[in-house]
Order: C-alpha cells, then structure tokens, then sequence
C-alpha cells in the first residue's frame, strides 16, 4: 500500500511540476524580461544581464532562508500562472466547442448566430460545388466509359468539408465536427448520442476507453496551449518580442485543436458504431449483427427516462 502511494505522489509531483511549474516558470521569465528592457531595450542582453546580477546580489537572495523563501515564491506564482492557463483552456474550449452557444450572454450569442448562418452559406455553396462535380463525374463515366480525373472531385469534397463535415450548426469548425458525430448517428442509426453515451462508456472494452481518454486528454492539452497564448498576449504591451512567441503558441493551439478534435471525433463515432450492439444485449435488446435504425430506435426508448404523470384519484404518490 505504501509503495502504491508513493508511486502516485511520485506520478502527481511530475504532472504538478510539468504541466503547472515548467510551464509557469518559462511565463514568469518572459515578463520578468518584458517589465525589465521594455520595448526600448528590448533586446538588449547586457541590461538584462546586470539586473540579473544586481537582483542575485540582494541580501534576500544571498542567505538560506532568504533563498528557500524566493523558490517557493517562484514555484507558487508559476503554479498559479499554470492555474490560470488551464482556466483560460477550458473556456477556449467551450468557445471552440461551443456546445451551448443558444444560451452565451446576448453579444456572444448573435455574434454566434451570425457567424452560423455565414457558414451556413459557405457549406451550402461548397455542397453545390462538390454535388455538380459528383455530376459531372457520372456524366463523364457514363459518356467515355471511364473514370474522369479524381482531382477536382477531391478539392471539392476538402472545400466543403474544411467548413464542415455536415451542415453547419455551431460557429466553430471544431463544434461542428463534435456535433457532425451527433447528426450522422441519428441519421443513419437513430442513435441519439447524448443520451446513449453515459451507459455505452459503461460497456467500452478498457483499450476503447483509453483510446478516448488520451484523445479528449489532448484536446484539453490543445485548448491549455491557446490560454497560455492568451496570457503572453498582454506582455506584448511592454515587450514586443513577445508577440512572435504568442502568434506562434496561437498557431499550434489551432492546429493541435483541430487535429484533437477530428481524432476525438473519429473515435466516439466509431465507438458507438461498433459497440452500441453491445449494449443492446447488456439491456436484453434482441438485435441484428449491426446496428440499424431499429436497433437504435429501441436503445433510445429503453434509455429515455419517462416522467411519470400525475396520480390516479385515491392514488399515493411514490416517495
């Protein structure tokens, strides 16, 4: 048992110290160095050099205890930097996401329906675009006996999707290929996710799980980066060598989004599709080999909870 708890602490203190103290001690350096040379020296090495030096020379940072104090002083602010990131990540994410937009206070949410309905027209465009092309395609087929040349199909079909995968319904390219999952499996399957995915995470085999963990992990990675980008944004104000450091951290928090969440996506849709007969036989559901809209139309009634309507006259109403 002691050895199982040592372990653990030995596994909190290194995920403590990499995704809070490293991180935060590299943010603190950077504004230390921001407040210190300003944007009129701001590469001046031998300025931040002798500050350094006259700073390493106070009588606090000279004595032991003077010493012991400071690091802690340090490892607490860059933990606290690092709290702060992850804050600022989880609600990039939910921006990104966007799972509840309808509900964002009264500017967010028209800036919201107003940027759906642009995306709106864009897929629309695109769809039309790749559809006269599938066209096209088939004429060429049915005319010459032969394939016409894949290319324009596929810039079209990258077009479109690099809007949305399914008709746009959030502001964000990314909400929208979370909820792409949720339109393909009650379209094809009648399987509604929301309400299917609590018990179905129940019967995942442990390797399905992990899976989805380490992706829905990387997301949250992703969206951890782009708050600490917003947090070197501000120091560009006093100095502006910070800014190439915050377009770049902006940049790979876009991409490393992106790429978590189609691979998040990608394995709930396939989770579902080839598991959701899984839980069928748990509830006792006869189904077939795969899972039709039958199948999905009895999970969804089995799992929807019914509000039980009012007393029958005389009757005691359940406690």
């Amino acid at each position: 048992m002691n050895g199982f708890l040592n372990a653990l602490g030995q596994k909190l203190a290194e995920r403590w110290l990499t995704l809070l103290v490293l991180p935060g001690a590299l943010y603190l350096a950077t504004a230390t160095t921001a407040h210190t040379l300003g944007q009129a020296h701001a590469l001046d090495y031998h300025r931040l050099t002798n500050h350094i030096t006259h700073w390493a020379q106070a009588p606090a940072a000279t004595t032991l205890g003077g010493q012991v104090v400071l690091l802690g002083a340090i490892l607490a602010a860059a933990a606290a930097a690092g709290l702060a990131a992850q804050s600022l990540g989880t609600l990039v994410q939910r921006t990104a996401l966007a799972v509840g937009w309808h509900t964002w206070p009264p500017p967010l949410r028209q800036w919201a329906h107003t940027r759906v309905a642009r995306r709106r027209t864009r897929w629309a465009t695109a769809q039309q675009r790749y559809r006269q092309q599938l066209d096209a395609d088939a004429r060429t087929l049915a005319r010459d006996r032969r394939r016409a040349d894949p290319r324009p199909r596929r810039a079209a079909h990258h077009a479109l999707q690099r809007i949305a995968p399914e008709e746009p319904d959030r502001p964000t390219w990314s909400g929208d290929r979370i909820h792409a999952v949720t339109v393909r499996l009650e379209r094809d399957h009648h399987l509604d996710l929301p309400l299917l995915w609590p018990p179905l995470w129940l019967t995942l085999p442990e390797t399905t799980r992990t899976e989805i963990t380490t992706a829905e992990q990387a997301l949250t990675r992703a969206t951890t980066l782009a708050g600490w980008a917003l947090l070197y944004a501000p120091l560009t104000a006093w100095w502006w060598p910070a800014a190439p450091l915050t377009i770049a951290l902006a940049l790979t928090a876009r991409y490393r989004l992106r790429s978590a969440t189609d691979t998040y996506a990608q394995l709930l849709e396939a989770a579902v599709r080839l598991h959701a007969t899984d839980l069928a036989t748990q509830l006792g559901i006869a189904h077939t080999a795969s899972a039709d809209p039958n199948l999905g139309d009895a999970l969804t009634h089995q799992l929807r909870t019914r509000t039980s309507g009012p007393p029958a006259s005389g009757g005691t109403p359940p406690r």
